[in-house]
């Protein structure tokens, strides 16, 4: 029996570009990378150089600091490139394909019956250990530690993010091997988030102590199911790992090979064929979109809120599920301060009459509509944050490097996407994500 979680605060927008409920497969891309700055604090160490022949499974690069800490090819090719920027650091490894995959045997076992150890060892070595992030921090998962519990969430409120529900429909069996590996990783307990869409796909998962949420975005967020469940203090750890990631990890002990691949969906107002795809991560973005994307699209890998801008004929995030379309922000409006004067964009702060219509979809463009201002309306960002701290204060504290007041705040419970409404709704045009992150990698550095 599930547990009810329902949340008030937050903001639902509706967008216009919703993926149609079908799922086709995508077209082999040429070319798939893996892209290093997609593991926050990962310095990577490559195994192997340019030109070597490579099976799916086997390990690219590892983590500096964390040797235990593998990152595989998600496909069998040729190690094409290593892309590299400032001070050369490494910002993507491309793989050249072969025209069907070859993948590396790392053999079957059975999870549920298997000792800790082994599961975790398996785990490691496959590459699968890239799947768990670690809070707090917001960072790769370290393996060294212990998670007090671990959290997944199977529960969509992001604008135009992939359903869960829809993608998992037909992975439960490997779903289920997947959380007999999780269960192994910690001495607590595996948290598992559904909502109304996911609710009758996984509600017979065993393993899990399962939650039924509600209410809107960032209801989905892990970090809000956290903050309800079983809050981080200093010191803890907890482990979260993607609800689409779970049958990849399922698969590799059902199989004994790492086939790394999930439903997509291509959404957003530009997109012409809004649609999931079952395509192998790390795929160009091309093969989903084609190449004829006007310059005043703006892609994006991932959602509207949280995701990362991308130009085409790029590879998609290695944590994102979505591929969205909007126009470019490049237009403006003439007296645009006036209230009023624009009624068909949305607005949280009712200075046009869109909420009056709380159910129409909207077609959002990248304009921030003005530049960073030097106020800030008190409450504002209370009510997108459905959390027990003082976001305005925290995000001061973060701006000033105040160790103390981040701790006293809050800031051991938060990542940057539970901030990503702030963003949206502020008045003051912070970045806050980007504030939280910084302020996290002083926490880092400082605290450990």
């Amino acid at each position: 029996m599930s547990k009810d979680i329902r949340i008030k605060r937050g903001l639902t927008l509706r967008l216009k570009g919703e993926a149609e409920k079908q799922i086709v497969e995508a077209p082999r891309s040429k070319t798939y990378a893996i892209k290093p700055p997609d593991f926050h604090s990962v310095v990577p160490k490559m195994v192997l150089k340019e030109g070597a022949k490579v099976l799916a499974g086997d390990v690219l690069f590892f983590s500096k600091y964390a040797e235990e800490i593998k990152f595989t090819s998600p496909v069998s090719g040729t190690l094409k490139e290593i892309k590299r920027a400032e001070k050369r650091r490494i910002v993507e490894v491309i793989i050249e394909a072969d025209a069907t995959d070859s993948y590396k045997d790392f053999g079957t076992l059975n999870a549920a019956t298997a000792p800790a150890e082994a599961v975790s060892e398996k785990i490691l070595a496959s590459g699968c250990g890239a799947f768990f992030m670690q809070r707090p921090y917001d960072v790769v998962a370290d393996p060294k530690d212990t998670p007090k519990a671990i959290f997944i969430s199977a529960v969509t409120t992001a604008p135009l993010a992939a359903d869960l529900g829809f993608v998992l429909k037909d992975k439960v069996k490997s779903f289920q091997e997947g959380i007999y590996a999780i269960q192994k990783l910690t001495p607590g307990k595996v948290h598992l988030s559904v909502d109304d869409s996911s609710y009758p796909i996984l509600k017979d998962i065993k393993g899990v102590e399962l939650h039924k949420v509600s209410g809107p975005h960032p209801a989905g967020n892990v970090g809000i199911q956290i903050h309800k469940i079983d809050p981080v203090n200093a010191g803890e750890r907890v482990w979260v790992v993607g609800a689409d990631h779970v049958p990849v990890i399922g698969n590799l002990f059902l199989t004994g090979k790492v086939i790394a691949k999930k439903a997509v969906a291509v959404a957003g107002s530009e997109a012409k064929d809004p649609k999931y795809y079952d395509v192998v991560m790390g795929a160009n973005s091309a093969d989903l979109i084609g190449n004829q994307i006007p310059d005043d699209v703006r892609i994006i890998s991932g959602d509207v809120l949280t995701g990362d801008r991308i130009s085409n004929n790029h590879y998609l995030g290695f944590y994102h599920n979505t591929l969205t379309l909007i126009p470019e922000g490049n237009s403006y409006r003439m007296f645009g301060w006036l209230p009023f004067t624009y009624n068909n964009i949305h607005s949280n702060s009712k200075t046009s009459l869109s909420w009056l219509f709380p159910n129409k979809k909207y077609e959002p463009t990248t304009n921030l509509h003005g530049e960073e201002r030097a106020l800030v309306v008190t409450g504002e960002m209370e009510e997108v944050l459905p959390m027990d701290v003082y976001p305005m204060q925290l995000l001061k504290a973060c701006m000033a490097g105040d160790i103390e007041k981040m701790e006293n705040l809050g800031i051991y419970e938060v990542a940057p996407e539970d901030f990503a409404l702030i963003d949206y709704v502020n008045t003051s045009k912070l970045e806050a994500q980007e504030i939280i992150r910084l302020g996290l990698d002083l926490m880092i550095t400082e605290v450990g």
